[in-house]
């Protein structure tokens, strides 16, 4: 079991977090002057190198704020901002926009999994879709968890025809009810993995436990499931980058990946809520394999735009500097 755990560590095709926190810090020990310094040339250097009407568009997506906007009476200055107190990437994802800014800015933050609507504008990392959500302010937090990219060499048609689960079930009454539907059917492998990913299948601590596997494991399948735990499906954007198909409901909350901007038989499988048809859709795209590659070429071409990581930079830069001014006079 040991061998088997290390072996997922080492294997497992998810972002180094060492990598991810030495780039980090050595980023966050150079003095904010620094950054705030060469702002307005870094805007100028990437206003000339990028698609402007693009970049416009997905500004405002992310921070649909349209008139001055009060902050309320919680604000914080962001030069105040901690790494005690907070998740660690959402303090480095965060800080690696603010430092940018006068630290005298304020702003209202909430980190973590988020699906209300706060009541002033607020920076978080996900927002609720299907109502008014402007107060909601997406940046691009907990991107070494969220933003995987994976290079698939297999063939949609040299998978395996089923689709494949794996996640921590936990509550979440959405995918209690897909194990329960499909814990016995051939076409689909599913499993739970708990918060260790060590329990078997057997084991009194749950039903349908199993150790993780790798995210290269899951390539060996035409269908991956993404579904939505606390807020969206944290697969969605790496199984989106290889040949395999996307499967899930229409989302209901989105990040910055821009969930909510997915067009379902386009960029993925759509199933129903309650997942009734998957059966059906996924024996539609077996027999249809040419709109199965249309698909995982959409979603490919979906991916590209956030692989990018100057422009990413930049979008969030001016994503900021929207919010403080309309939140800031």
């Amino acid at each position: 079991m040991a061998n088997a755990t290390l072996g997922y560590l080492l294997h497992s095709g998810k972002n180094s977090k060492a990598g991810y926190y030495l780039k980090a810090g050595f980023r966050d020990i150079i003095p904010d002057a620094y950054y705030r310094k060469r702002l307005q040339r870094e805007l100028d250097d990437c206003h000339r190198m990028y698609d402007e009407s693009y970049i416009e568009n997905r500004v405002n997506y992310y921070c649909k704020l349209q008139q001055p906007s009060e902050l309320g009476p919680d604000s914080h200055a962001i030069g105040d901002l901690r790494l005690q107190g907070n998740g660690s990437t959402y303090y480095f994802d965060s800080r690696q926009v603010l430092q940018w800014f006068d630290p005298e800015l304020r702003w209202n933050y909430l980190f973590g999994d988020v699906r209300t609507i706060p009541p002033y504008p607020t920076v978080v990392k996900s927002r609720a879709l299907g109502v008014d959500n402007s107060n909601s302010v997406l940046l691009k937090l907990n991107r070494c968890r969220h933003y995987i990219f994976l290079n698939d060499h297999n063939t949609f048609e040299a998978k395996s025809d089923r689709a494949i689960y794996r996640g921590q079930v936990g509550s979440r009454e959405n995918r209690i009810r897909f194990c329960q539907m499909f814990a016995s059917n051939p076409r689909v492998d599913l499993a739970n993995t708990l918060a260790n990913g060590s329990l078997l299948a057997g084991e009194d601590k749950g039903e349908l436990t199993a150790p993780r596997l790798s995210l290269y494991d899951h390539l060996n399948f035409r269908y991956i499931m993404a579904l939505e735990g606390n807020d969206v499906a944290s697969n969605l954007k790496w199984v989106m980058s290889t040949r395999s198909l996307a499967v899930m409901p229409h989302p209901t909350c989105e990040s910055w990946y821009m969930e909510g901007q997915l067009v379902g038989g386009e960029h993925y499988v759509e199933v129903a809520a309650d997942y009734s048809d998957l059966e059906a859709k996924l024996d539609y795209y077996s027999s249809h394999e040419k709109e199965a590659n249309e698909v995982a070429d959409n979603a490919n071409r979906y991916v590209q735009q956030f692989r990018d990581e100057r422009r990413e930079r930049y979008i969030g830069l001016l994503v900021m500097q929207k919010y403080f001014k309309m939140t800031n006079p």
